[in-house]
Parts: structure tokens; sequence; C-alpha cells
């Protein structure tokens, strides 16, 4: 390629390669560290397998006393929402996923390694580019849009494979004189690479999950520099990657089928390429079909989704941390009271087949068993914090009872593994507590009582019988010992063994009985424990409950 060709094609001043090395020192750094990366687009949400991906890498990183960066890569212009660069770091930093180096909320960047948004590193992909091209392994195409398309068509016709590449790469063969007068004539072009693969060739490709997979090489002259001056993903993530002296990337299945590609591209630079481990992606069930997350259908495909459900931050990466590795689950029933961070990632134990099944019933298990060790504060705060943003009105109301909410949520607390499991997520809690808030509650007798299946006179007789004994001050153990007296005394078995050995002697079990007094009181089946509701409550509260106001 003549200098005038060149001085045509980058006709700014660009620093040389050396200079460029010399600005990324090799990193200081311990034996077998890990230098890892997320590396999302500013695209305006922030997507649930992106955190996914970011806790592998910020886990292999810091386990091996490595680096883990924060890169943002915004060289689709196109697709760039404002504010979403402050909204990724602001979700990652959610879930306590922290970048030792990249970009920051107040614009600035920390670490030696940056500029760390690709848009602010043009002339350095240009640099590579122009020295890529002067090598004779790149080169300038001029085909339009429409003419690349038309080609398509053609080999789809035919039955080839669509792409750019030998007898189709139209442009790959051209003269100097051609090239030149294309660009005096100050035709479009973009930079493609002159591939060197053949597809009928195979390569192994060592992926860290998936182990040695075979793939053809790639033949394609894919494009590396746009006609708007900045490098496609394929060239991008490569320069910083050397740049950056990354040692393990840790993306997405589908840019599994792009990894010759991108083999081929370090190669063609002279660099050693790093580790990379692809993940199958999170999966639902749809019509019993096992399909992607997607962001277009799917609400828990965009990360706030949770926080607007209310999930602790916990459950959510507890839950992640489940399906990225296959011993987590054993590890945490071995150590129920360890931090996450003390879990030993494993990149052998990541599943390397399908793609994880986004089940959540496990999360609003592993939701509420994190809620159930929180101390009483611990949970209003998070109610009261999620309220404020997703439910005003329920907000202001537990503000102005907060004494009253926080006995409410006290209620079993703290006692070990029989502490309170019924609150799921934070979404709930204005149901659950409805009853501990409902001003109009005594009026509703009636539409109490239909729920129950004894007529008002055996009712009556047990809440009359119930009340004549209640003492408040009664630990949780005498105040169901007089609820098994109520039992015996109006025809009902003191214990559930006793009816099911002979259901027509009696009108019903003890837990008959307790049904009766809980689905008044509560206006449910099911609540926490109904000695302590009533404390709560307060003996008028809970006898005007009972009687109806009466």
């Amino acid at each position: 390629m003549t200098p005038e060709i060149l001085s045509l094609l980058f006709p700014q001043d660009l620093p040389t390669t050396e200079e460029i090395e010399a600005r990324y020192p090799p990193r200081n750094l311990p034996a077998g560290a890990v230098v890892s990366r997320v590396a999302p687009s500013p695209t305006g949400f922030m997507h649930s397998g992106t955190l996914y991906q970011a806790l592998f890498a910020e886990r292999a990183a810091h386990q091996s006393g490595g680096v883990f960066y924060l890169r943002i890569e915004d060289t689709d212009q196109e697709r760039y929402v404002e504010g979403a660069v402050p909204l990724i770091i602001n979700s990652l930093a959610e879930y306590n996923v922290f970048a030792d180096e990249g970009a920051t909320l107040d614009g600035k960047e920390k670490g030696n390694y940056g500029p760390y948004t690709q848009s602010q590193r043009k002339s350095i992909y240009q640099t590579y580019v122009k020295k890529l091209v002067q090598e004779g392994k790149a080169y300038p195409c001029f085909c339009t849009h429409e003419e690349v398309d038309l080609t398509r068509k053609v080999q789809e016709k035919q039955g080839l494979r669509p792409g750019y590449y030998g007898k189709y790469a139209k442009c790959r063969n051209l003269s100097d004189s051609q090239i030149l007068e294309n660009l005096k004539a100050n035709k479009p072009f973009v930079i493609r690479i002159k591939s060197t693969g053949d597809y009928n060739r195979k390569i192994v490709v060592r992926d860290l999950f998936k182990g040695a997979v075979q793939m053809p090489e790639n033949d394609m002259d894919i494009v590396i520099l746009k006609q708007d001056g900045l490098p496609t993903y394929h060239f991008a993530h490569l320069i910083d990657d050397h740049l950056m002296q990354t040692t393990h990337v840790t993306r997405g299945d589908e840019w599994l089928s792009s990894a010759p590609l991108h083999l081929q591209l370090f190669a063609l630079m002279g660099w050693q390429a790093p580790l990379y481990g692809h993940i199958a992606p999170l999966t639902k069930l749809d019509n019993g079909n096992k399909r992607k997350l997607s962001k277009r259908h799917d609400p828990e495909a965009t990360l706030s989704y949770f926080s607007k459900k209310g999930y602790p931050k916990e459950a959510v990466i507890e839950y992640l941390l489940n399906l990225i590795n296959s011993n987590f689950e054993d590890w945490r029933r071995e150590n129920p009271t360890l931090p996450i961070t003390d879990f030993p990632f494993n990149f052998n134990k990541v599943s390397n087949t399908g793609g994880a099944l986004f089940d959540f019933q496990k999360l609003d298990s592993i939701s509420k068993e994190i809620i159930a060790k929180m101390d009483t504060d611990t949970v209003y705060d998070f109610i009261l914090k999620w309220a404020k943003t997703q439910n005003t009105e329920f907000a202001t109301k537990i503000e102005h009872n907060q004494e009253l909410i926080k006995k409410a949520l006290g209620i079993e607390r703290n006692i070990g593994p029989k502490s309170r499991k019924d609150l799921v997520r934070f979404e709930t809690a204005p149901l659950d507590l409805s009853f501990f808030l409902a001003e109009e509650f005594e009026k509703e007798s009636a539409t109490r009582r239909a729920q129950l299946s004894f007529d008002d006179t055996v009712i009556d007789k047990v809440v009359q019988d119930f009340w004549a004994t209640y003492d408040e001050t009664d630990t949780k153990e005498e105040w169901f010992e007089k609820v098994k007296q109520v039992a015996a005394k109006n025809g009902f078995a003191t214990d559930t063994k006793s009816f099911k050995a002979n259901p027509k002697a009696f009108k019903g079990s003890v837990a008959d009985v307790a049904k009766i007094l809980r689905v008044l009181v509560t206006g449910r089946e099911k609540s926490p424990d109904l000695c302590g509701v009533m404390q709560v409550l307060g003996k008028e509260t809970v006898y005007n409950r009972l009687t109806g106001g009466k």
C-alpha cells in the first residue's frame, strides 16, 4: 500500500504502535492472577445476564489476587443511550460488584490501563488498523450496503454460506490505482481483514467451560473499521484485551461461533489470546420449550426487575451463584453464615451444556431464607426503601405506624431455624402486613366468617370460651394450651392424630379451632404465630375482630 493511499485512508496524526504499547506496561501481579472484565454496551438497561457474567469475572479475578475492570463498549453509537453508563455502574454496585479499574460515576476513570470507554480509544484502534493495512493484512472495501446485500442473496439462492469471503470479497484484490481512484472520488469505505483461513480446515478452540471444541477456521474478510472511523466489536475487544492484559474472558454462548475469528485476529497481530469461557445463557420455559431470556419478552431479563419486585440483592447474588457453580448449594449448606465472598469459585464446576433455567421458585426460596435471617430493623428499613420507590401510599402508612409494623415484623424473628419465612420479597409486604393496618377490619367480620366451614353457633361458642381465658401476657405455650382446652370443651380433638383415628367422634381438631381464631383475627388461614399477632394487635383490637365489635 503506497504512502499516498495510507495518508488518504488515515489522514489524522496517529501515535505509533510502539508509543501505545509503552503506555501499557506489564502488570505487577502474582503468578496465576486473573485479569478479567465486564464490558457492557450502554444501551439503556442492565441485562440480568451481564450481572451473571460479571459475577464469574469478579470472583475469578479477586480470588486469584488479580484485577477486575469495567470497560464500556460504545462503538455502536446508534444504540448509545444517554445516562446508560451511570446505570451500569450503579446496577453493578447495587449487587456488590465493584471494579478495580474503569469508568466511574463522576465521569473520571480509575486505573492506569485506560481509557476504559471504547469511543475514547479511536486513535489507538486506527493505529493498529493502519499497521495491518501497511503489512498487507487488511484492505479498504468500497462495496455499498446494497452490493453486499445483493451478494448475500445470490449466495443464499445458490445454497452457499453467506458472507464476504473468497471470490465474493470483491475489493480484496483491488490494485493500488483502483484504490487511489476510489479514494480521490471520495467513495465511502470500511477496512476489512484479509483472512488466511480455510473454512474446510478445523481448529480446536479450548474453552474454559466446554473444553476442546472443534470448529472451522474463519475465512471471512470481516470489517474491522467502520465508515465512522470506529472499530467493530471484533477488533476493538482484541486491542483492548491485549493492552489491558486480560487473561480470562467470560462471555455469552452466542460468541462461541466467533472464537475462531478472534483467535485468528490475535494471531494476525502476533499476540497471545486470553482464555475464553463461553457461558450458556439464562433460559426459561415457554410452553414447555426452553429458550433464552429475552429483554423484549421477559421482564426478568432486566436487572431492575428484581429491585422493583423487592428481592434482596443477597438473594439474587446467591441465586445466580447457584446457577454459576454446581457446588455452591452444598457449600452454602455447610457454611450457612459465611459471606458469599468466601465461596471458592471454580471454573471446572461451571455447567457447559444447555442453559441455566431461571427458576422463580428457587429464587423465592433463597430470598425468604435470607429475609428470615435479617433482624427486625433491617427488614423494616428494606421494606420502607422499596415502598418509597414502588408504593408510596404504603410507605406513608408504615412510617406513620412504625412501632406497630416493627412489632409485627419481630414476631418469630431471630429464633434460629424456626424463624418465620412468610416474607418472600418486599413486594409482598403490603399484603403480608395488611391485617395489621386495616382500619375497617372489625366491620368485615361476616366476610371472614364466610371463609369458615362451621356455623355461627360453633364459632360464637369457640370465641366465647377462648376469650374467657385469654391473657395477652401468656407465652406461646400457655396460649396454645388454652386453645386445646377450648377445643376439648367444644367437641374438637386436642390433637390431629386423635381426630384422624376417629373423625366421626369430633367436630374437627385443635387445628380447626386455631383456624377459626386465625381467620377472624387476620382474615387468612396462614399467618405468623397467632399468639404473637394478638399481642401486637392489642386486646381491644383482638376482641373486636373476634366478635365483630359486638
